[in-house]
């Protein structure tokens, strides 16, 4: 409990030292887009796999038990409802946390045992400003747009399953996804992912900049960053989801 504790303030303390240093120091453009393209471009593939995957066989599942019911129609709503609300932005987070969260904690947990995090000081250059600010904003900036794209697939997915693997007509699933997907369930899944984003970025970044240990303390802190960045995932989305609700109720 009181390690949860001494973590948790940490965490809160880092944060606001990258809030702090984000409007103290400059921006460093080129370091913030080398972030995105690592973060971003290269986790399209990854994402989008992982979204119309999920929304293909989530819609089959649907199908075999509302057929029962006599409710085609209503598996385009529930996918669409799902994947904008819940399985696209924890989905691509977990995704996320596995393949970047992991190398960041890596990335920086081997700068400090090489003790480069030392020279940045010697250099009069502070650590947060020049390494976890562009890390932390490039995942903040990425994971809306890659969570958009792991519900848009999901969704096309399971309107092709649905028409072309399941043999039915997919009039009725574009007329109520549209009918019943309102702008709102959109906008829940954006918010989630750039939460979750911040999230991944401030416990990969804690993890690393807290390593030690040698060779041994970087496997150590890329595995705690990928399994307590996963946890802290699936943990807030409870509470981002009641909060939500009440925000576009």
């Amino acid at each position: 409990m009181l390690d949860f504790v001494r973590t948790a303030g940490q965490l809160l303390l880092l944060g606001c030292d990258v809030f702090k240093s984000l409007f103290r120091y400059r921006l460093r453009f080129a370091l913030l887009a080398q972030q995105i393209q690592f973060i971003g471009t290269q986790s399209i593939i990854v994402v989008v796999i992982t979204g119309a995957f999920t929304g293909a066989v989530f819609a089959a599942q649907i199908q075999f038990q509302f057929a029962e019911l006599g409710m085609n129609s209503a598996v385009g709503p529930v996918v669409s409802l799902a994947m904008c609300r819940e399985l696209g932005a924890v989905l691509c987070a977990l995704m996320v946390a596995g393949r970047v969260g992991s190398a960041m904690a890596a990335e920086l947990s081997t700068m400090k045992i090489t003790e480069q995090i030392d020279a940045l000081r010697a250099l009069a250059v502070y650590p947060t400003e020049y390494l976890l600010v562009p890390r932390v904003l490039g995942m903040a900036l990425s994971m809306p747009v890659l969570t958009a794209l792991c519900i848009l697939f999901g969704i096309g997915a399971g309107y092709f399953v649905f028409t072309t693997v399941l043999n039915l007509d997919g009039t009725y699933y574009w007329e109520n996804t549209l009918y019943f997907t309102k702008s709102k369930d959109v906008l829940i899944g954006i918010i989630k992912g750039f939460l979750f984003g911040i999230i991944i970025a401030l416990v990969s970044c804690h993890q690393g900049m807290n390593s030690g240990g040698g060779a041994a303390g970087v496997g150590v802190a890329t595995t705690k960053a990928v399994v307590n960045a996963s946890l802290l995932i699936l943990i807030s989305n409870f509470f981002f989801t009641f909060l939500l609700n009440s925000i576009f109720a």
